[in-house]
């Protein structure tokens, strides 16, 4: 990231912007100890492709427009955030992750695309009805002239389909990473249903009951003696 872009931005831009340049200096600072500040750039990267698909989602709500669905999830495959956490969480692993990890979930592999998928999918169908941009679920009824409940059940579907093609890819590797590169993956997933439970959008209202469990894995971890 560019500090001197910093004027360049509009003033409720600035913090934004310089608060996550930070984050990410703090952090190559940190694995230049190591000979690992070169997996940043990963990071970076992945963080600038999720700010594009959010700008882009912002242009469709501007202009009133409604994509495709294959227009809207080519997109929003990208806005779910899923691989920007992912690549993110692999860069404090240690010994335990290198570069061919870091070049394969960049790649948009089938399990991250699976992932990735469950996390939009699951986000549009409990965020339904008070999301102020377009949904899959509002693009499939258009595209379809289907129902409400027609677009859950299809896309209730697809999120089936996309557990399959993870417990695949889990069960049967047939990539060039680890276990615990492909568990972060995993384990990022089957947090998206924590956060969206059935129509509850849990992310959005955290004060319901992800303030609670948070408080007991972090404040109050159950001790085991």
């Amino acid at each position: 990231m560019d500090v001197n872009a910093l004027e360049q931005l509009p003033l409720y831009m600035r913090i934004y912007y310089e608060a996550l340049s930070d984050v990410y200096i703090e952090m190559e600072n940190e694995l230049e100890k190591t000979g690992r500040s070169y997996r940043i750039q990963y990071a970076k990267e992945e963080m600038k492709k999720l700010v594009r698909a959010y700008l882009e989602e912002a242009k469709w709500s501007y202009n009133k427009y409604m994509p495709t669905m294959e227009e809207y999830m080519k997109v929003a495959i990208v806005s779910s955030g899923y691989t920007m956490l992912s690549t993110t969480s692999l860069v404090g692993m240690g010994n335990l992750v290198t570069k061919t990890d870091f070049d394969w979930i960049t790649s948009e592999p089938r399990l991250v695309l699976a992932c990735s998928t469950i996390g939009r999918l699951a986000n549009d169908l409990a965020g339904h009805g008070f999301e102020k941009k377009p949904t899959a679920v509002e693009c499939y009824m258009k595209e379809n002239g289907a129902s409400k409940e027609e677009a859950f059940a299809e896309l209730g579907k697809q999120v089936t389909k996309a557990w399959k093609d993870i417990n695949q890819e889990c069960l049967r590797p047939r990539v060039p990473v680890s276990m615990p590169v492909l568990m972060r993956a995993l384990n990022l997933a089957c947090a998206t249903h924590i956060f969206y439970v059935e129509d509850n959008d849990e992310y959005t209202n955290s004060k319901v009951n992800i303030k609670d469990i948070i408080h007991d894995v972090l404040v109050e971890p159950l001790v085991i003696v």
